[in-house]
Parts: structure tokens; C-alpha cells; sequence
């Protein structure tokens, strides 16, 4: 059963709904084709990511954002 794991940040109160049904349909479609195997049992997984929980250059994202928009007023 192939797995297919999607980790995407969560910006702007993250993906909807809606969003994230036409990823799964779209990677389990694509996983399809390119593999020439069915999608009946493909798996597809969505984790958003918070910007409290990841970092960049010792910082989090959160951090980043606020100093970014500090700056940009």
C-alpha cells in the first residue's frame, strides 16, 4: 500500500477543506499514472505545519513574519 505523505505549512489559517480534497485526489490520480498502478489503496496524508513549530536560521517562522512585517510599516 503506497503511502503518500504531504507536509505543507500553515499559513493564512491553513488549506481548506475543499483544498485538501482535491490534493488528495490529485496526488492519489498522479501517483497513478506515474507509477501504472492502481489508487485504490493509496494513502495520502496531510500534516500542516504551525509557524510556532518550525524554524529557519535559529528563528522561528513566527518571529520571522512579525520582524517582516515590523519592517515592512
Amino acid at each position: 500500500m503506497p503511502i503518500i505523505k504531504v507536509t505543507m505549512t500553515e499559513e493564512e489559517g491553513g488549506a481548506t477543506a475543499e483544498q485538501k480534497a482535491a490534493l488528495i485526489e490529485g496526488f492519489t490520480r498522479v501517483f497513478s499514472q506515474v507509477m501504472c498502478r492502481g489508487g485504490d489503496t493509496a494513502v495520502v496524508t496531510i500534516e500542516e505545519v504551525s509557524t510556532d513549530n518550525y524554524g529557519i536560521g535559529g528563528r522561528s517562522v513566527t518571529a520571522i513574519r512579525k520582524a517582516q512585517s515590523a519592517a515592512s510599516r
